[in-house]
């Protein structure tokens, strides 16, 4: 009997170690190590380059990590005259997340007064999802193991762990 239990035990542990891959989001850092700064040189596409090489998905975000700077999302217009007055987003705090809602082109620049005149703004695209979206009945879910250049994994976490915490704690005191 002790090693039936031991075996299912066993089986559940390893079931719920895949939940720990499962990625819901990916965190892209905008720049790298340097982050949003103006190029160095008149670089108009450094950005750009950087997001093509990258795969955005819908609840992606992007970090900007800068000084003294801001982060504006504005229309495709906006964009090419470098100039915003109702920008769609706009913040300044030094540390500025944004998270993708939807498919689509993504225009960033920052608002500070000749910085996006100088290179300092970006496109991104966001793809139309692989699958159809789920119902609210359908409890399925699909996984996407790809590795993507400069992002960080976001791990959807907190329900495994804790169910993992719990099987352990209930078959622990099976055991002893």
């Amino acid at each position: 009997m002790a090693s039936l239990c031991k075996a299912f035990l066993l089986l559940i542990l390893c079931s719920s170690f895949n939940q720990f891959f499962f990625v819901t989001s990916i965190e892209f850092e905008v720049g790298g190590d340097d982050g949003w700064v103006v190029p160095k040189s008149r670089n108009d596409q450094m950005y750009n380059l950087w997001a093509s090489k990258n795969r955005f998905n819908v609840d992606d975000t992007v970090n900007f990590k800068y000084k003294k700077d801001s982060v504006l999302v504005v229309t495709e217009e906006e964009y090419e005259k470098c100039h915003s007055v109702h920008p769609i987003f706009f913040s300044n705090n030094g540390g500025t997340v944004f998270k993708f809602d939807q498919p689509g082109l993504f225009y960033f620049i920052s608002g500070v007064a000749g910085h996006c005149e100088r290179g300092q703004k970006m496109i991104i695209k966001v793809l139309e999802p692989e699958t159809p979206p789920q119902s609210a009945n359908d409890n399925t879910t699909t996984t996407d193991s790809s590795q993507k250049s400069g992002a960080v994994e976001m791990a959807a976490i907190y329900s495994p762990i804790i169910s993992m915490l719990f099987m352990v704690s209930f078959f622990g005191a099976l055991f002893i």
